[in-house]
């Protein structure tokens, strides 16, 4: 397989990104200035949601029920908060509903809470906060403001944020975009769209490593010159009519056998289309496979996932045995911790994946083996899109 610069495959500590509903559970904790500190059987936990809800099928759901699930098994107090609007502002005035209400452990799914961890973790040094796919530019961005060079190394990003109560990760989404368009290539599809939701830095991670995956499979098929990618972001987080009739055109019109849709509920969109004309669907985040097929039976060819429930469950368990220290002050870019798949934070869904023999169960371990032990190598540079032998024609922002 063709190499490429090099993105590193860090396994180590697990991130956690917590979702709930009205929570039920025991463990009292004693208040404190700031809110309830949280050590062991003391634990409240809120999770907090960014500009979606706990029904998105996607990121914030997904967060959601493992944390509730978590929560539940372990008798601890749990509470989800909606903010009233898509700001900062009512994000921020969620953490202080939480807070006031009990909460000590606070978990924010999305790059949407960069400006809750630069003023809520001062504003509140007892609570602890696990912001989920906020990096070091998300919080730059937040806490320069104006004349932010959009480099956070010219930074030092500990100057922003109070590290001692905040543990931050990202996802190496570039690699489950590889798997995903590498299977889709071996599986036979040769006309694949990529429909991302903004064009935000984990959305153009899976994108352009789902180019990278395309590529790499037509190159070593030696049908480079018959593979072509249509790429297109819909400026939201969702479908609609407008969007929609963009993927009427391509898989009407085009010919495009199959789309990524890349962007929470936007698959909705791309669904819609597909059934139209008998094409398929590649789902992102979860494993979208029991939503999207509500659309028509096996519509959903695989899905380029994040282990979420693996991380939620690892830092909530850590924090309740006392380990903070472990993730206090860092920013993990979580990928391969393990040439097993079930054990990565990145991965595609065994069970619903439609293997063929093409590229089987076996060929997709193979395949994350070799990128685990480094003999496959997927670039995360999101600052163009890769060189490719395919044909790939980029149409920007539908929005």
């Amino acid at each position: 397989m063709k190499k490429r610069i090099i993105s590193m495959l860090l396994a180590g500590v697990m991130v956690l990104s917590l979702a709930a509903c009205g929570g039920s559970g025991s463990g009292s904790s004693g208040e404190s200035e700031g809110g309830a500190e949280a050590s062991g059987e003391g634990m409240n936990i809120a999770m907090i949601t960014d500009s979606g809800d706990i029904t998105d099928q996607s990121f914030n759901q997904t967060t959601y029920e493992s944390c509730k699930a978590w929560a539940e098994e372990n008798g601890v107090e749990f509470t989800y908060y909606k903010p009233d609007s898509d700001s900062d502002e009512a994000r921020n005035a969620s953490v202080d509903q939480a807070v006031a209400g009990g909460a000590n452990v606070i978990v924010m799914p999305g790059y949407m809470f960069a400006a809750a961890v630069v003023s809520q973790s001062e504003m509140y040094p007892d609570v602890k906060f696990v912001a989920l796919d906020v990096g070091a530019g998300d919080i730059c961005e937040k806490g320069v403001g104006e004349g932010y060079t959009y480099n956070p190394d010219d930074y030092n990003v500990a100057d922003y944020y109070n590290t001692d109560n905040v543990y931050c990760c990202t996802y190496q989404e570039e690699l489950s975009g590889y798997m995903a368009g590498y299977a889709a290539v071996k599986l036979g599809y040769k006309h694949l769209g990529f429909l991302g939701g903004m064009s935000v830095p984990a959305v153009t991670r899976f994108g352009y490593g789902y180019v990278q995956g395309i590529d790499d499979a037509a190159t070593e098929l030696g049908i480079e010159n018959e593979v072509e990618v249509e790429y297109v972001c819909g400026g939201q987080f969702y479908g609609d009519a407008d969007i929609t009739a963009a993927m009427d055109t391509w898989y009407g019109t085009k010919g495009v056998e199959v789309v990524f849709a890349c962007g929470g509920g936007i698959f909705t969109s791309a669904a819609e289309a597909a059934v139209k004309t008998g094409g398929k669907v590649i789902g992102v985040d979860s494993d979208q496979a029991p939503i999207i097929d509500e659309y028509e039976d096996g519509l959903t060819v695989t899905s380029a996932m994040k282990g979420l429930a693996t991380t939620v469950k690892t830092v909530l368990t850590d924090i309740q045995a006392g380990n903070w220290s472990n993730y206090a002050g860092k920013i993990d870019n979580l990928g391969l911790a393990s040439e097993n798949p079930e054990e990565n934070f990145v991965q595609l869904p065994i069970e619903s994946t439609q293997w063929g023999d093409g590229f089987s169960e076996d060929d997709y371990r193979a395949l994350v083996k070799a990128l685990y032990d480094g003999e496959v190598e997927v670039s995360n540079d999101i600052t163009v899109m890769p060189e490719t032998a395919v044909k790939v024609t980029d149409y920007g922002s539908i929005k």
